[in-house]
């Protein structure tokens, strides 16, 4: 068995049916076609107590954003000015740090700062740091402690730190709410955004 092939017989019903894939979405990445064939496999999905969140291709009955959506302009990724340019982010973590492709492989991207760090160079070692590191990657004990206390989160849900994390905001319950994932990702690029702005007028001072 796969270390992919692991993860999707341990993750939920896919959240659509498959329709064939469009490689069109992908054809500027070099893992495009083996994130495809995953997805021909199980047509987005949540793993981990919903903790790890993979975009489907097409629409399904829980009506959450589909791969093309979660990618398009108009939905939150604009917000981030240049920090998004040549990523295409498939697949999202509990407290919003998503997962995305690039000319070089997978990378993580940090929700508040648009930083990014290198993590795999194929959807099968992504999928094999993901089984191996589950708790870190997806912050599945965030996930679930807090659905052990206010039940399911329902699908296009993430958790949100009232005081953002890399401000010095804690890790813990009583720092996180319930929140819609677009909105939060729209807040977090205006942190993200000055960020940059502040690292900017610092070199330049």
């Amino acid at each position: 068995m796969t270390r992919v092939e692991k993860l999707l017989s341990i993750s939920s019903e896919p959240l659509a049916p498959s329709p064939p894939a469009n490689a069109e979405l992908v054809k500027e990445y070099p893992l495009g076609p083996e994130l495809l064939r995953m997805l021909e496999r199980k047509n987005g999905f949540y793993a981990f107590e919903s903790a790890l969140h993979v975009f489907p291709l097409a629409p399904g009955p829980l009506n959450g954003a589909t791969l093309a959506e979660w990618n398009s302009d108009s939905l939150w990724r604009n917000e981030y000015g240049d920090l998004t340019v040549g990523l295409f982010f498939f697949a999202e973590n509990i407290l919003q740090d998503q997962f995305c492709l690039s000319a070089g492989g997978v990378l993580r991207f940090n929700a508040e700062t648009g930083g990014t760090k290198p993590m795999a160079d194929s959807i099968e070692k992504w999928a094999q740091i993901i089984l191996e590191d589950y708790d870190y990657e997806t912050g599945w004990t965030f996930a679930n402690s807090w659905q052990a206390e206010n039940g399911p989160l329902p699908p296009g849900t993430r958790l949100m730190p009232k005081y953002p994390f890399f401000l010095g905001g804690a890790y813990t319950m009583d720092n996180l709410w319930a929140g819609d994932a677009v909105e939060g990702m729209c807040f977090k690029a205006d942190l993200a955004t000055q960020k940059e702005a502040c690292q900017t007028e610092l070199r330049f001072a």
